[in-house]
């Protein structure tokens, strides 16, 4: 049986979270990281998590950007997702970051992309988001490419959510 298991999530600042991640070769090989992933997200809670969040250099991200009670969830699972297509057309949204926990800033993105990937079975995938799903699903490939969405903020608010995040950590490692 496949348990899945929480993983923890880095926290800003922390180097693993401004490298670039590298390609997964093997989609396959992915499926219980996946599965964790999901697990550690929905218990976050949170939409979206990418793999360097856990630890894992790799390519990949899992989201789910259903926010009705009543719905069924979509997880899905992007392994070497890219970007081929952004609309002109942006949007703003209050976005958060599981590794920047309760901080909340204004981002202004492209209101669509196009995104392709791999499925975990090894299929090539492509589709088009929009609203809050291409807000999540840029974010997210920022995070493989070592960006976070506070390095869209002016320096000096930047410098303060990194402050406030070195106390938090601080915090946490007294507890």
């Amino acid at each position: 049986m496949n348990t899945m298991a929480l993983r923890d999530i880095l926290i800003h600042p922390d180097p693993r979270l401004k490298t670039v991640a590298g390609p997964v070769s093997e989609p396959s090989d992915m499926k219980k990281l996946a599965d964790d992933m999901l697990e550690t997200m929905y218990h976050a809670p949170g939409i979206g998590l990418a793999a360097p969040q856990v630890g894992v250099l790799q390519r990949m991200l899992v989201m789910d950007c259903v926010k009705e009670e009543d719905a069924p969830p979509q997880p899905m699972v992007l392994i070497n997702p890219k970007i081929v297509w952004s609309s002109e057309e942006t949007n703003v949204y209050e976005e958060g970051c599981l590794s920047i926990p309760e901080i909340y800033n204004d981002i202004e993105r492209p209101a669509e992309v196009e995104v392709t990937w791999t499925s975990l079975e090894g299929n090539e995938q492509s589709q088009r988001f929009d609203g809050l799903w291409a807000t999540c699903v840029q974010h997210e490939i920022d995070h493989l490419d070592g960006k976070l969405f506070i390095d869209y903020l002016k320096p000096l608010k930047r410098q303060m959510i990194t402050r406030k995040m070195q106390k938090l950590k601080r915090e946490k490692a007294r507890a």
